[in-house]
This record gives C-alpha cells, sequence and structure tokens, in this order.
C-alpha cells in the first residue's frame, strides 16, 4: 500500500482511569489523530464502560476529534445525549440497531459523522444499502467486548473486500480496524486496506510511554505523523 499516512486512534479503554485526562492529553501532544471511546452497555458486550458524562469530560481536555464506538443495544436512544457530549463521530452496530439507515441519518442531523461496525462474522453486505450514508465503517477484528484481545488474521482478505467496496462507490468513508492491533498485526491490516487504527494496549501500557508506543506503530506501518 503506498499511503505514507495512517490515522491511529488510541482507545482509551486500555487507558489508566486514575488520571484518564493526562493519558488523552499525551496521547494528542504523541501525535494521535482521533480518541476511540468504547461505550458498552453490558448487553451487547458483557462490560460496562463509559457514558456521555465521560465523553463530555474529556471534550474540553483535547482537541482531537472524539470517536464514539458503541456497543450497545439499540444505540439510536443514547444518540442525541453523545451528539450533544461533544462526540465527532458515533459508530453504531449494524447487529445491534434495527433500522440502521434511520440511525445513521439522525447521527448526522445532530451534527456528528456516522459509522457503522462489523462483528468479525458479519458479512459486508450488511453494509451495502447504507455506505452512502457512512463517514466511517468499522472492522472488528476480534470479538468485541474486552481490551487486549488477539488480532483474527482471517479477517485480513474482509479488509480487503471492504476497502475495494469503499473504493467503488467513490465516497471518502474511513475504513478503521479495530482490535488486536500492535506493530505486529498493524502493517498486515494497512496493506489489506486499512486507514484508520485503533490501538489500545499496544498505545496505553506499562512497557513505554504513549508518545514511543504511537512511534513503534507508525514506524511499524513505514507511516507518517500528519504535519
Amino acid at each position: 500500500m503506498s499511503t505514507l499516512y495512517v490515522e491511529i486512534a488510541p482507545s482509551i479503554l486500555s487507558a489508566d482511569f486514575a488520571r484518564l485526562g493526562d493519558q488523552v492529553q499525551e496521547a494528542e501532544a504523541a501525535g494521535a489523530d482521533l480518541l476511540h471511546i468504547d461505550v458498552m452497555d453490558g448487553q451487547f458486550v458483557p462490560p460496562i464502560t463509559f457514558g456521555a458524562l465521560v465523553v463530555a469530560a474529556i471534550r474540553p481536555l483535547v482537541k482531537l476529534p472524539l470517536d464514539i464506538h458503541m456497543m450497545v443495544v439499540a444505540p439510536e436512544r443514547m444518540v442525541p445525549e453523545f451528539a450533544k457530549a461533544g462526540a465527532d463521530y458515533i459508530t453504531v452496530h449494524v447487529e445491534a440497531t434495527t433500522h440502521l439507515h434511520q440511525t445513521l441519518q439522525s447521527i448526522r442531523s445532530q451534527g456528528a459523522k456516522p459509522g457503522a461496525a462489523l462483528n468479525p462474522a458479519t458479512p459486508l453486505s450488511a453494509l451495502e444499502e447504507v455506505l452512502g450514508e457512512l463517514d466511517l465503517v468499522n472492522l472488528m477484528t476480534v470479538n468485541p467486548g474486552y481490551a487486549a484481545q488477539q488480532f483474527i488474521p482471517a479477517m485480513l482478505p474482509k479488509i480487503g473486500r471492504l476497502r475495494e467496496m469503499i473504493d467503488a462507490s467513490g465516497r471518502a468513508i474511513r475504513l478503521e480496524v479495530d482490535g488486536g492491533m500492535n506493530p505486529e498485526t498493524a502493517p498486515d491490516a494497512v496493506a489489506a486496506g486499512a486507514d484508520l487504527l485503533v490501538a489500545g494496549s499496544a498505545v496505553f501500557n506499562s512497557h513505554g510511554c504513549v508518545a514511543d508506543n504511537l512511534a513503534a506503530l507508525r514506524s511499524a506501518t513505514k507511516t507518517k505523523r500528519r504535519g
């Protein structure tokens, strides 16, 4: 892949919650492109994580776009409060909302950019009728719900097929790969067609500082920091 720049969105699911404000500012200073915020309701996936109050608390701390990944049942119920809290992207799972097209339109009408997420076993055909409504597709390369999972290599051909689908649409839709991204797996995801990587434990960990960890991802994918 000839792209010289691939966006990286650190996932705060792996951050130190006791110093979350400092961690998101460290990520911004280190050159992160977006902040990925995993919203889980204990129903669509087992854990319960962040609500709109956390998004509202982070919003004044950074200028980065906030990428809200809603792993919740009937996400359309929560779209207004997350949009009001300062979300830039709101991504809903195609498996979790009955009226996907309507939900995506609602996200855009409230000032955020709509995205759709797909679990590993969900076929790309689920997106065919809504590509015109999307600014982002989040392709899960682990089963959602927990940080620090192992990347599923069988998802690489699916990334490639999604890349072809997006390119054929002629739309500037971000292809986000989410799950198991680290310096070993990220190059394959980029080569397959990803242009936005979600990285949690590869960025926020006890082995290195946020800046060094982000630099390692950029080096591994042979891409460069914007600017």
